[in-house]
């Protein structure tokens, strides 16, 4: 049973077909007290048919059943049809669903038109005897509740899964950094042990090419040097290609520069976080290390404002490319103070990458009662074209 549900829980159209049909069922057993049935039945499966579609095209079916409610009270009083349809509780679930998924205006809305709806009823077909005024203000009352509990449950539902999703978002981003620090360790210690062997091997070569008739001795010397220097490669080189074996890196590192930012900040956004971003001179010729420096300093900065200054906080994140130097400004205006935790290790973390990097950080309160960072990384020709071997 619980796996039927679920299954339904994404197929609304089968669901609410479902809900459709019984309403028919039961507005089709009181068509006894009905003096016009072809007309009656016309009218049930005009009223029952636009629940099928009140979670994919809620509006258009909003307004389709009230305008059909009205048409059934114009159509009984005129063939004097004492008859009720018990298909309008639909008006009801209608209305529940226009505050659940659409919102509480359009709701307010259509709660005026199905109170003028019933006024005209009663006044032309008559309140039905005993009278049910209470049992509709009840009725609609408890429809309105029903959606403002389910619409609250959806939006906490929607800001765990945009905070989830943040989550893993950076912690995808710290498994990929520690992956790119790594690869990039280990192409450096390739460098090294290539660059290093090779340049002996070549220098031995020639010395031994050169010596190989007038100083024999000299020459096997120069040899066993190159077969040493060789042996000694080829152990760095296994141990190193063992390390790229077992590791499995990624295929691809994360997206950086304007594009990794600007989906940073969506991302943070969906989360309930009021962002503005501004982008300003040719950040993405950077080379690879200041743009993931940068990267880092906005998404650490606006990770700390959703952790310390809530999802109410406004913050303004600013990166600016100047010919010697870029700029980035992280400033939030304080809000509702969340209750995630942090490590402390964030501030630490940005002033370490910022001295790897030459720049200057600082962090601190503003007069607004928010937080600000501001950092300085220092550029030179070099920065646009560095090769990671270098």
């Amino acid at each position: 049973m619980r796996r039927f549900s679920l299954w339904l829980r994404d197929k609304p159209l089968i669901s609410d077909s479902m809900l459709a049909l019984g309403l028919l069922v039961i507005d089709v057993l009181a068509i006894g007290e009905s003096t016009q049935k072809a007309a009656y039945l016309v009218l049930s499966l005009a009223l029952t048919a636009p629940i099928v579609f009140r979670r994919t095209h809620t509006r258009v079916a909003a307004t389709v059943l009230l305008v059909v409610s009205i048409s059934a009270s114009l159509i009984h009083w005129a063939g004097n049809d004492p008859s009720v349809h018990p298909a309008l509780l639909g008006l009801g679930i209608m209305l529940y669903t226009l505050v659940a998924y659409v919102g509480r205006r359009e709701g307010l809305w259509y709660l005026c038109a199905l109170v003028a709806d019933t006024v005209i009823s009663w006044e032309l077909v008559g309140e039905p005897e005993g009278g049910d005024a209470p049992f509709t203000a009840v009725f609609y009352a408890l429809c309105w509740t029903l959606a403002e509990f389910i619409g609250a449950r959806h939006a906490y539902d929607a800001e765990v899964a945009a905070r989830l999703a943040v989550a893993d978002y950076d912690r995808e981003r710290r498994a990929h950094d520690a992956v790119a620090t790594e690869r990039t360790r280990i192409a450096r210690e390739l460098h090294d042990v290539v660059a290093h062997a090779v340049s002996v091997i070549i220098v031995q070569a020639d010395g031994a090419r050169y010596a190989l008739r007038h100083d024999p001795d000299t020459a096997e010397k120069a040899l066993g040097t190159i077969a040493g220097t060789g042996r000694e490669a080829l152990r760095e080189l296994r141990r190193t290609v063992e390390l790229l074996r077992t590791e499995h890196a990624p295929e691809q590192l994360p997206q950086h520069g304007t594009a990794g930012i600007a989906n940073l900040v969506d991302m943070m956004r969906s989360a309930g976080l009021d962002i503005s971003l501004e982008l300003a001179g040719e950040i993405d010729s950077l080379s690879p290390e200041i743009s993931l420096g940068i990267h880092r300093i906005v998404q650490e900065s606006l990770t700390n404002t959703l952790r310390h200054a809530g999802s109410d906080a406004h913050a303004d994140v600013r990166v600016i490319r100047r010919d010697t130097e870029v700029t980035i400004e992280a400033v939030d205006t304080g809000g509702v103070p969340a209750t995630i935790p942090g490590s402390g290790l964030g501030l630490v973390g940005m002033r370490e990458r910022m001295a790897v990097l030459g720049g200057t950080l600082s962090t601190g309160r503003n007069s607004q009662g928010g937080w600000a960072v501001r950092a300085t990384i220092p550029l030179d020709r070099t920065d646009d074209d560095r090769s990671p071997l270098d």
